[in-house]
């Protein structure tokens, strides 16, 4: 009589698994303690958004990130004095005037237009020495500056890409707005008295008249130059593509002035 061929399949004879009987239990125990303590751990949190595009000019994306930066950038704008609080919509708005000036800056002559090491660097001094926020700080020191800076969460660097990129643009309206504009000594004396020297408070040490005319004639200049160039600053967007992809951050009626004091 033939012997049926085995199956490929070998079970275990029941005395295997009655003898590993305790090995057994052991494991299903275990595995009993584990599945309960899988069950109750937490589920993988949300993705953390670092940052996001609230704004595209012209194919270049600004970031919620530059708009924060912004902000806190303007207590070193010296043309913001009794201006208030910069507004996220406004720094938005200032955001957008910058990059289509700067894309405008790219097409024309970037060299002309650029600043050297030497001019951030005499702004930054001038800066640190007569800004009245960088007063009250002693800003004129290491230490003080340092303290400034990390009070408006603010790096050396980023300040210097700030200046670098407000000589930019100012060179750009000189060349292209400024001339035959003409401010009077009275101009410069006047905004010293009423709008400078206000910002000091008692006690403050305040500079002369002689020291920051200069900067008070760019200030002027500014103001006069954002009349002419208004219209230019409009047209350039309306021929653009500005999205503004938050709607919180829209300004009704929306101006493109003030382009030319960034």
């Amino acid at each position: 009589m033939k012997q049926r061929p085995q199956s490929g399949t070998n079970f275990p004879r029941p005395q295997a698994v009655l003898g590993n009987l305790p090995q057994f239990a052991a494991l299903c125990l275990a595995m009993v303690m584990v599945l309960p303590a899988l069950a109750q751990s937490p589920a993988p949190a949300a993705p953390v958004v670092l940052d996001r595009v609230v704004a595209v000019v012209n194919r270049h994306a600004i970031l919620a990130s530059d708009v924060d930066e912004e902000i806190r950038l303007a207590v070193l704008d010296p043309g913001r004095a009794g201006l208030g609080v910069l507004t996220p919509q406004i720094a938005l708005e200032q955001l957008i005037s910058r990059s289509l000036i700067q894309q405008q800056i790219h097409e024309e002559d970037e060299q002309a237009a650029d600043p050297s090491p030497a001019d951030v660097e005499t702004r930054m001094a001038e800066i640190r020495r007569e800004i009245p926020a960088c007063v009250r700080q002693n800003c004129a020191s290491e230490a003080g500056w340092k303290a400034f800076l990390s009070a408006h969460d603010l790096t050396e660097q980023r300040v210097q890409n700030y200046l670098r990129y407000r000589l930019q643009i100012l060179r750009f309206i000189e060349l292209r707005f400024r001339q035959g504009i003409r401010i009077s000594p009275q101009e410069i004396e006047t905004y010293y008295r009423e709008t400078l020297l206000p910002q000091y408070g008692p006690g403050d040490a305040f500079p002369t008249l002689d020291t920051v005319a200069p900067r008070i004639q760019e200030i002027l200049l500014q103001r006069q130059v954002n009349v002419l160039f208004d219209d230019w600053l409009k047209n350039l967007r309306e021929q653009g593509n500005v999205e503004v992809l938050d709607p919180a951050l829209e300004v009704p009626d929306t101006k493109t002035g003030g382009g030319a004091s960034q």
